[in-house]
């Protein structure tokens, strides 16, 4: 899905970039994606993806630290910490207007 949605993407710039029907068709293009991304349901669909790759990951991140135990060096492992911290400080918006929840 991330291949499909990286071609799509690719796509778009290049058909804007290399388009020759001028600023009227950019500014058409440039606000259906401001429509597209201020869409509930994309914004919903979006959040839910980001919860269960958190949640992914945190069972990822279990399985690994069972496997490795002591056998992983101190600085990795305060990196991990600290970005786990940094992670969960309280902040449930991001930039894009989502929970972190």
């Amino acid at each position: 899905m991330r291949y499909r949605l990286t071609f799509v993407a690719g796509v778009a710039v290049g058909y804007v970039l290399g388009s020759r029907a001028g600023r009227g068709r950019y500014e058409q293009l440039k606000k259906s994606a401001m429509q597209v991304a201020h869409n509930p349901a994309v914004r919903n669909t979006a959040e839910t993806a980001a919860q269960q790759g958190r949640q992914i990951a945190g069972k990822a991140y279990h399985a690994v630290s069972v496997k490795v135990g002591d056998r992983m060096p101190d600085s990795v492992s305060d990196r991990v910490r600290s970005l786990r911290t940094r992670n969960s400080d309280g902040a449930l918006d991001d930039d894009w207007g989502t929970s972190n929840t």
